[in-house]
């Protein structure tokens, strides 16, 4: 298995991320890794604990937004037999499972924020009550946690406590798309293929051909998306070169999206959908008032009711008043 350091990237923007990640790592500092779904921010995570005095120690992952606000709670800290429905023993929660070592908080900022004020107190303090518990337990644990939502708009939303994202952000490490540092295609999915072959026992290679339509790609999905798309041509390659046509996305994003008080228009939106959801964005924004959102739009409010009136005789309006309430998500 190759190393998850190997993994980073030789352009000068990975050995930027490589340079904060020898820095962080040595440290206790908690530290908040932030980048799009699929740049590879578990595997910064691994590398910083491995780097660390904790390398020997449990490195313990939770997805934040795979959990329940209901067991939230007891997912970090545990609860004691009898503390509800179901727990008919003791279980320790990720805190304790972690001690000594590191707790990585991946998507961090779809916690419940009533485990946020918890969260604080126990990056404070060190001592957290398991659930139905009396015992202060006490643990030494580094926190790395990683997001891919944008920091301002997520504390600005009510979405994430500011005092908790100051206590995260102590060392904060961004990692770039892979548009951003195509140099790295090539390299990456060769240690793919690597991985690939020591798994398989055939060894592939690419023709020069795919490694050019592979750095035409902007990659969405970015490094998840071109792991993937190594694994399918490896499998679908007869012989022992690889050919990889052109690439286009699985889908094309035209719809606007909303993100707190921005909207995202992706080219190729039609001007009917970019009106429609800039106006239903702007009237959310200003609480429903149509003077307001019509000062801001530079039209009369008479103008803002007639398109008003429009979007709502279109099919479907009720989705399309709340199309631009969702907002980019991860991998």
């Amino acid at each position: 298995m190759i190393p998850s350091s190997k993994l980073l990237g030789r352009s000068s923007a990975a050995f930027e991320l490589a340079r904060a990640i020898v820095k962080a790592a040595p440290t206790d500092a908690s530290v908040l890794i932030v980048g799009e779904s699929g740049t590879g921010k578990e595997v910064v995570a691994r590398t910083v604990h491995s780097r660390s005095k904790r390398a020997d120690a449990p490195f313990i992952a939770i997805n934040c937004g795979a959990i329940t606000p209901s067991l939230a709670e007891s997912e970090l800290f545990g609860h004691e037999k009898g503390a509800f429905t179901g727990a008919v023993s003791r279980s320790l929660g990720c805190f304790e499972r972690a001690h000594t070592g590191t707790l990585f908080l991946d998507e961090v900022t779809e916690m419940p924020m009533s485990i946020q004020i918890q969260l604080l107190r126990v990056l404070e303090t060190g001592t957290f009550h398991r659930v139905g518990g009396t015992e202060l337990v006490k643990v030494d644990v580094r926190i790395i946690a990683a997001t891919n939502r944008d920091l301002e708009q997520t504390v600005k939303g009510g979405r994430m406590r500011s005092d908790l994202l100051y206590r995260l952000a102590v060392f904060p490490i961004k990692v770039p798309p892979l548009r951003e540092r195509k140099t790295d295609i090539a390299y990456l999915a060769n240690r793919f293929l690597e991985q690939l072959a020591e798994q398989e026992g055939v060894k592939k290679t690419l023709t020069r051909a795919a490694i050019t339509h592979l750095q035409q790609y902007n990659w969405p999905g970015n490094i998840r998306e071109l792991k993937n798309t190594i694994t399918r041509a490896y499998i679908l390659a007869e012989g022992n070169e690889i050919h990889i046509p052109p690439m286009r996305p699985f889908f094309r994003d035209t719809m606007p999206i909303r993100q707190s008080d921005r909207l995202r228009i992706p080219v190729g939106t039609s001007i009917a959908a970019a009106e429609r959801s800039l106006i239903l964005a702007t009237l959310d924004h200003y609480e429903g008032d149509k003077k307001r959102s019509a000062l801001a739009l530079g039209i009369s409010v008479k103008t803002l009711q007639n398109r008003l009136d429009q979007i709502q005789s279109e099919p479907g309006a009720t989705a399309s008043r709340t199309a631009p309430e969702s907002a980019t998500s991860s991998a």
